[in-house]
């Protein structure tokens, strides 16, 4: 790595995902040789980023202030008695472009990990139970990963919402036949 500000920019880009010392290093080195083109453009959209994108206060999504809450939510033709429980919002991002599901969402900020310190107090479960319980939602539909983590966190959820009339259900998942 390289050092002063180009080996800085370096160790901040290989904190993102998918950016490993090596792809940081050239990403790096393009931005500073093409400030004009690249670097310029990277750090405008940066600060409009940072100062403008907020998290949605109903489902958690990433959206703007000036669209808040999200066009998820503020969707009037969307199930508002659908209610797809994932743990990202890169999840929502993901369903969205399927096509597949029109309901609400609800983002939990994560999953439970014991290992990781992540215990209930730091994910969005009140506010769940607080949409299913004061929205009319009749289905809950998890959309978790399929490790010990996200069997948990569903487990738990499953907990939260037992003495609710809400039909719980999960994405299908298993070993594809053919």
């Amino acid at each position: 790595m390289s050092s002063g500000p180009v080996g800085e920019l370096e160790k901040a880009l290989a904190r993102l995902p998918g950016f490993g010392r090596r792809s940081a290093s050239r990403a790096a080195l393009a931005l500073v040789r093409e400030k004009a083109r690249l670097l310029d453009p990277l750090a405008a959209a940066l600060a409009v980023a940072r100062e403008d994108v907020v998290t949605c206060p109903l489902c958690g999504a990433f959206t703007t202030r000036a669209q808040c809450p999200c066009r998820i939510c503020s969707d009037p033709t969307r199930a508002s008695e659908m209610l797809c429980v994932v743990e990202d919002p890169s999840d929502i991002v993901a369903l969205e472009s399927s096509g597949a599901f029109r309901g609400r969402y609800h983002t939990l900020g994560g999953k439970l990990s014991p290992s990781h310190k992540i215990g209930p107090e730091r994910l969005r479960f009140d506010e769940l139970r607080e949409r299913v319980a004061g929205q009319g939602v009749r289905e809950v539909l998890l959309a978790l990963s399929t490790d010990m983590e996200g069997d948990a966190t569903a487990l738990y959820i499953a907990n939260l919402l037992k003495d609710t009339r809400v039909a719980l259900t999960r994405l299908a998942w298993g070993q594809p036949a053919g």
